[in-house]
């Protein structure tokens, strides 16, 4: 169904002037008791750039640029706070992220990985969702940026799909683009630096609670159900919605195999040892105690040094965005806000209160605070979760008797749960590039959705007490 033009041209402004409403109602509210003044001046610029970007109002990095404005003429926070985000290792791991990003497409070592795995798929439809999801996945460990798996795997994987004989229109076509969107996002939600969310905790935890998040304990925690077993979730949701026979049978070789040489370039063997040598880096965090961004920002420096070449000047100018880190800086600012407003004081109060956490029943905690995790995704973007739940972390944490680790674990399966495209901006992206249908999207998360609360939730939860995380109870 689409809707009428002039419908359409109304529904911006008129997002706009709600939004603008409910905040300056809460703007002229007064506080709760207990609370200081300003915590409702707080609470209005916070809903009004959450719900910017839940509705994607405007692009994210403008969203951003918006509430550092807001929050400076109006006088809701101090410069410190505000900008907070741009000294966090969570801005830092994400700017060396997109130059990883940037060279592994220049180098054309992304494409080569791609096409090597998705062509040895191709016994059926089945094993061609499983190809996909499983290129997604292995990417994370060495792409730092949904986006830009999105955007390198979609054209191989809609070369792949002609190849196998899916029209424009077809099934099948839709199943592997949306294959490759939410392949790209919730597999690699496990991987510590793989998506925008993720890198928001790193950097909130560090900055409200002094805890440095470990990559190899982060990958201990989500990679066997979050990682492996969403994944698996993924491929046969998709399966089982959109599942077509193909009308011809690929040649083993993957899509656009000709275009790439069977030798490998020395920029690529060069990329290859600096990505092998970051992962050991990044898996042994525990034994160095260097953080995971001074890792990524180590490797992006090494890629953009003249002697090694494999992101020269135009290519940094070009293939490195800076709209991502405004997005980031301008989350973690919001939640620093949050935390130094007195917003999270009382947000935590509301939450203690309504939702009856017990220290004498772990097993309930753990369901709530991953409920509320996940309602918190749908009225906001991804990233919003770890951004106002972390500084409430620590009343959590005393009110349910649970670890602050485990507490601040508990927000991943939140922002690992889509139920709606809209929660994942570049799950946007990929209806338009690949002009697929929104209710083909809202099935696939939905249908995602409904497994991961009623399957792997629970074994979550076996997980965790097995490696200590949770008490029994």
């Amino acid at each position: 169904m689409t809707l009428p033009g002039s419908f359409t041209r109304l529904l911006r402004p008129a997002t706009a002037v709600l939004l603008a409403g409910v905040a300056i109602m809460l703007w002229f509210s007064p506080p709760p008791d207990g609370l200081p003044p300003q915590v409702m001046h707080a609470a209005a610029l916070v809903v009004f750039t959450i719900g910017c970007w839940a509705t994607v109002l405007l692009a994210e990095h403008l969203v951003a640029l918006t509430f550092f404005l807001l929050a400076m003429v109006l006088g809701v926070g101090t410069a410190p706070v505000i900008f907070s985000g741009f000294a966090s290792p969570a801005f830092w791991l994400v700017f060396g992220g997109l130059i990883i990003g940037a060279a592994v497409d220049r180098t054309g070592l992304g494409r080569r990985m791609a096409n090597r795995v998705v062509g040895r798929f191709t016994g059926g439809y089945l094993s061609v969702l499983a190809g996909v999801v499983t290129v997604c996945l292995a990417l994370g460990f060495v792409m730092p940026s949904t986006m830009g798996r999105l955007v390198l795997l979609l054209p191989i994987v809609l070369a792949f799909a002609e190849q196998l004989g899916y029209g424009p229109e077809s099934r099948g076509r839709t199943g592997l683009v949306l294959a490759t969107g939410f392949g790209s996002y919730l597999g690699p939600v496990a991987i510590l630096p793989a998506n925008v969310p993720n890198n928001v905790l790193i950097g909130a935890a560090q900055n409200f609670h002094d805890i440095q998040i470990r990559y190899f304990d982060y990958l201990l925690v989500h990679f066997p159900v979050l990682g492996l077993l969403k994944s698996v979730v993924v491929v046969g949701v998709i399966w089982l919605l959109y599942r077509d026979s193909p009308t011809r049978i690929g040649d083993g070789e993957g899509p656009q195999a000709a275009e790439i040489p069977d030798y490998w370039s020395t920029d690529e063997k060069r990329l290859a040892l600096l990505l092998g040598a970051a992962l050991v880096l990044w898996a042994t965090d525990s034994i160095h105690h260097v953080s995971p961004a001074w890792i990524s920002l180590g490797a992006g420096l090494i890629c953009l040094m003249p002697g090694v070449g494999l992101v020269p000047p135009q290519a940094f100018r070009d293939k490195v965005p800076i709209n991502p880190l405004i997005y980031v800086a301008g989350i973690l600012g919001v939640g620093a806000l949050v935390a130094q407003s007195g917003m999270g004081e009382g947000l935590s109060q509301w939450v203690i209160g309504v939702f009856d956490l017990d220290p004498a029943r772990p097993a309930h905690n753990f369901f709530v605070l991953s409920g509320l995790s996940m309602l918190l995704g749908t009225v906001s973007t991804m990233p919003g979760v770890p951004a106002i739940l972390t500084p409430i972390a620590g009343d959590l944490a005393a009110a349910s008797g649970l670890s602050i680790e485990a507490v601040l674990m508990t927000f991943v399966i939140g922002f690992s749960t889509v139920f709606f495209p809209y929660q994942v901006p570049p799950l946007i992206v990929l209806l338009q590039l690949g002009n697929i249908p929104a209710r083909a999207a809202i099935a696939t998360a939905l249908g995602t959705a409904f497994v991961t609360v009623v399957v792997l939730l629970p074994l979550d939860y076996v997980w965790w007490r097995i490696i200590g995380l949770l008490p029994a109870g």
